[in-house]
């Protein structure tokens, strides 16, 4: 070996086989042959399944977790979808049950109303369809306003009843509405006859504002729980016969000469939606006292026309009869 020069080459003990490149070459040329041997002879198809047979449990393993959280994610899908179900029964149920409330409302009021218009043929006065608009904010006071007034004929004074009875009398006038004053009220009071045995009072409001009372009744009358009372017409405002109130209960003293009668109205002013003013019985029979004055004098005025004409028909007969006489 020259000296100056590097000697590249392994020494013999460390001499390799071929090249990388040859060895790269050898290999590719390798894979390539299994891999078309394979894939026409199936040579490695044994060897594949028992690797896989080996290696089952060991996927069934690792796929657990996966498994079990596709099952969680299952139920709470589930979950969510039974809830959404529920909530929307829920709400088309009550959805029904409103329409069905709304329904049956409509019904009793339809009810009612057929029969406050089946009032209006058997009563004897003139009267006026009104609603409840609300009840008078006044604590010291029982009454109501309806959406009728002196523009549709209404008059203070005028009673106001419902399907059941009585309710109260109007007690203030407005252009569109008018107050009406309840039997309840404090100071309301209204003539009232007994049903049962024709006896006649006067019911008024108590104090309290939670129902009526018989005053100044002998605690010997003849009256009992249960008894109807009516109106008797004396006061010349109320037709007689309608319902007002029923005996709820009777008291007897021995310390008092007066029994203390305590009275429940038939017309509940809270349930009261629709209602009618009847025009005041006075003014009732005055109209039909005038009424009957002027079908009297148009009367009276054709008998005197008919007698005017029969007897100028006469004269007319008298003169002809003359003229004929005095002819030659």
């Amino acid at each position: 070996m020259p000296l100056g020069t590097l000697d590249r080459s392994p020494p013999p003990f460390f001499r390799q086989g071929p090249s990388a490149l040859t060895k790269l070459a050898l290999c590719s040329a390798l894979a390539l042959l299994l891999m078309v041997a394979d894939a026409r002879f199936h040579l490695m198809q044994p060897a594949r399944a028992a690797f896989a047979l080996v290696l089952h449990p060991v996927q069934r393993l690792l796929l657990t977790p996966v498994d079990a959280w596709e099952m969680l994610a299952d139920y709470l899908r589930g979950m969510q979808r039974a809830m959404e179900a529920e909530d929307l029964a829920r709400r088309q149920l009550s959805a029904q049950a409103e329409r069905l409330s709304r329904a049956e409302a409509l019904q009793v009021e339809n009810d009612r109303l057929r029969k406050l218009l089946g009032l209006q043929p058997a009563l004897s006065v003139a009267s006026v369809a009104a609603e409840v608009l609300y009840e008078a904010p006044d604590p010291y006071s029982r009454r109501i306003v309806i959406d009728r007034g002196a523009t549709q004929g209404v008059q203070a004074g005028s009673p106001v009843i419902n399907d059941a009875g009585v309710l109260g009398q109007v007690t203030r006038v407005y252009p569109l509405s008018a107050e009406v004053t309840l039997l309840t009220d404090k100071d309301a009071a209204i003539p009232v006859l007994n049903a049962r045995t024709q006896m006649r009072n006067a019911a008024q409001g108590r104090a309290d504002g939670t129902g009526m009372e018989l005053r100044f009744l002998a605690a010997n009358a003849d009256i009992k729980a249960g008894d109807l009372m009516t109106t008797s017409g004396l006061d010349g405002v109320f037709p007689p016969g309608l319902p007002v109130a029923r005996v709820q209960n009777v008291e007897r003293r021995s310390d008092s000469s007066f029994a203390q009668v305590r009275l429940s109205p038939v017309a509940s002013p809270d349930s009261a939606r629709h209602v009618l003013v009847l025009q005041p019985l006075e003014r009732h029979q005055a109209a039909q006292r005038e009424a009957a004055v002027a079908a009297a004098a148009d009367a009276a005025s054709a008998v005197e026309a008919k007698a005017a004409a029969r007897a100028a028909r006469k004269a007319d007969a008298k003169t002809e009869r003359k003229k004929e006489g005095a002819a030659p």
